[in-house]
């Protein structure tokens, strides 16, 4: 973390546990070659030249990934249990159609997806199309809207069956908060 200053020079103050691989120097001359001449660093983690540049600049965008290793009828067991060992990898083989389905649950996963399933009244919830939310955005208002702008002032309450609520079903606002095949009816205002 870097924090301009007005003056005073450049002070780098490092954690205890952090793993530095550069001298002060190094980071003093990256540091002015970005005409940043006042300013305290923070330093925490394992930190590298590269690390200390997209700090300055403020511009990378860092994003999960997954590698997904094809072929694996073709290697042999130890060599599959070496690639079993490293994170953010999915051995498949998709001529042998083997282990698809935990590239689609790790793909989830990774993707930090939320499927809810609709409810029409008087009807079975439809379990074929889903509506997906973000993790991080998933209340019954994101619900709302993502259905329809004009549905949240309609908004009267909703039915959630699912592991959301306490009670199978359970009434709900629109602040409401749901998870992973949580099956929602909407219920306007008359």
């Amino acid at each position: 973390m870097i924090k301009p200053n007005t003056k005073g020079g450049l002070f780098i103050n490092k954690s205890i546990d952090s793993n530095i691989k550069m001298s002060d120097d190094t980071m003093k001359n990256i540091l002015k070659e970005y005409r940043v001449n006042n300013a305290e660093v923070v330093l925490r983690g394992k930190v590298g030249v590269e690390d200390l540049i997209d700090a300055i600049e403020g511009n990378r965008v860092y994003i999960p990934a997954l590698y997904v290793v094809n072929k694996i009828d073709q290697i042999t067991i130890e060599e599959l249990d070496l690639l079993d060992q490293i994170p953010n990898y999915v051995c498949i083989s998709a001529g042998l159609r083997w282990n698809l389905e935990e590239l689609k649950e790790r793909m989830w996963e990774k993707l930090d997806f939320v499927r809810v399933y609709t409810k029409p009244k008087g009807q079975l919830p439809d379990y074929e199309a889903p509506v997906i939310l973000q993790t991080s955005r998933r209340s019954v208002a994101d619900f709302c809207n993502k259905i329809h702008r004009g549905l949240l002032k309609e908004f009267k309450y909703a039915t959630v069956w699912g592991s959301s609520v306490k009670h199978q079903p359970m009434k709900v606002g629109k602040d409401h908060v749901l998870n992973d095949e949580d099956v929602i009816q909407v219920v306007k205002k008359l």
